[in-house]
């Protein structure tokens, strides 16, 4: 195999590892649907928000993805949007990871490169905070 073919094609490895994510999420997915997350005893519990009263930024995410493998868009929505908004890009950067090409430079530019964990984190925080508070304004972001 020549080099060029090494680079453009997927190694053994990284063929078993997309295949083995396929199927943890695909298994995740079915659990997902079948039991709701609201109702069933085997999912944990979120040790913040039984500790402070308050929704962290990954409260309702179980019952947002349990609502999308329903096909309820707007429920999902309302259980955790931070979530819905975020499964689209988080998406695309896993296509992108698996499957651009070894050769070619990427898109972004390295300031955005470095900076993109820092927003992520950033708009975490924030959602965070907004969730909680006591106004009419941000109480759609509850769950």
């Amino acid at each position: 195999m020549s080099s060029t073919e090494k680079t453009t094609s997927l190694s053994k490895t990284a063929v078993w590892t997309i295949a083995l994510s396929l199927a943890l999420t695909g298994g995740a997915a079915l659990i997902l649907f079948v039991f709701d997350p609201s109702r069933s005893p085997i999912y944990p519990v979120c040790h913040f928000h039984r500790l402070t009263g308050w929704h962290c930024p990954g409260c309702g995410s179980l019952r947002a993805l349990h609502h999308l493998t329903h096909g309820e868009l707007m429920a999902a929505f309302r259980s955790n949007p931070l979530l819905v908004t975020a499964l689209p890009v988080l998406a695309w950067l896993a296509w992108r990871s698996v499957f651009r090409k070894r050769n070619r430079p990427t898109p972004l530019p390295n300031f955005l490169k470095s900076a993109a964990p820092w927003i992520a984190l950033g708009a975490m925080v924030l959602f965070g905070i907004l969730r909680n508070l006591p106004h009419p304004a941000f109480s759609w972001m509850s769950p």
